[in-house]
């Protein structure tokens, strides 16, 4: 293991920010970032997959850690109804989509394409087209960074939530190496998600498989969200609103067209793409930090911004949904 000192990561975080960091290193096994805890106990320490989910604001002063703990894909128990399999946390996990869907493993065809390691997954509770990774995770191993020691959660552990774990309620306190999925052989996919049933119809699609679902949603990803290679941008930079029923009938007379999701009896979640779309905000730039054109939920670097300008931008967002809707946006991207 190297660990290196004032390096750019500029290749490590998906905006493209030319930021540094004062020491940096890959960890490939776990006893490595107890070594690395050891021998920097007193700086500050960021834990990176592919930095798909991070917006820098300036140099970090402390150590980043990349996590690159690889290898196979364990079954670790097989029944007739599931599979049970071990997922390494430095494993990309597009590629774990796409090894469950040519296994014919239901569960996570929805989640294809979204970027960053398989540890990152339950840190952020990822989701999309209906489907949390929450719905399949039976454990979540990792080392404690505080105790030092390797520590096991069960899913109940995790204490998820809508893009939520006691992983990011910790941040920093736990390095995720591996995790359990439930898997399911030959069970038809679910489709809990309009666009994702649109798309499909328009395919003429009656009954779709797993590979069905995971081709479609790649396309629809491809078709509505910016290649971060191509144009700088962390995926969805804000949350979807929760809010109560009562606000949301109040909103429905003013927004006749406003969407609403039922998240619990008494509250409502609204697609925070279309609240930022409805105020005028898709395709706005101004220097080289933009809202993208075909998705208002996606906060752009069109080359040169700063992280300081997408984050001034996001707080002008924040505050003109706010002054209309009195809907107060929370962003998905950690800050740094």
């Amino acid at each position: 293991m190297k660990i290196k000192e004032k390096i750019s990561l500029r290749q490590f975080n998906t905006f493209g920010l030319d930021i540094s960091a004062d020491y940096f290193a890959i960890v490939t096994e776990p006893q490595q970032i107890i070594k690395l805890r050891k021998t920097f106990p007193d700086l500050p320490k960021l834990i990176l997959g592919e930095g798909s989910n991070v917006l820098f604001l300036e140099d970090f002063h402390g150590l980043v850690v990349r996590n690159e703990i690889k290898g196979d894909i364990e079954i670790i128990d097989r029944q007739t109804d599931y599979v049970d399999i071990r997922i390494p946390g430095g494993m990309h996990w597009h590629d774990v989509v796409t090894y469950a869907v040519e296994q014919n493993w239901q569960g996570i065809e929805s989640l294809a394409l979204i970027p960053g390691k398989a540890g990152t997954a339950p840190f952020q509770n990822i989701g999309a087209y209906g489907t949390e990774i929450a719905a399949v995770l039976i454990a979540c191993h990792a080392i404690d960074l505080k105790n030092l020691t390797p520590v096991s959660f069960t899913n109940e552990q995790c204490a998820f939530g809508y893009r939520d774990s006691i992983f990011k309620q910790n941040k920093g306190r736990y390095f995720i190496t591996s995790m359990d999925l439930r898997l399911y052989p030959g069970r038809p996919p679910r489709i809990r998600y309009r666009a994702l049933e649109n798309k499909l119809k328009e395919k003429g699609i009656k009954k779709p498989s797993i590979l069905d679902v995971y081709q479609s949603v790649i396309e629809i990803r491809r078709a509505k969200l910016p290649d971060p290679t191509v144009t700088g941008n962390a995926g969805s930079f804000f949350k979807n609103p929760i809010i109560s029923r009562e606000h949301y009938e109040q909103l429905k007379k003013k927004y006749p067209d406003m969407p609403g999701y039922p998240f619990t009896d008494n509250r409502v979640k609204i697609p925070a793409g279309w609240l930022i779309d409805r105020a005028g905000w898709k395709g706005f730039r101004e220097g080289d930090a933009g809202v993208h054109p075909k998705q208002a939920l996606v906060l752009v670097n069109y080359g040169k911004a700063s992280g300081y300008e997408i984050f001034k931008l996001s707080e002008r967002i924040r505050a003109d949904i706010f002054d209309r809707y009195h809907i107060e946006l929370e962003r998905e991207v950690q800050v740094v």
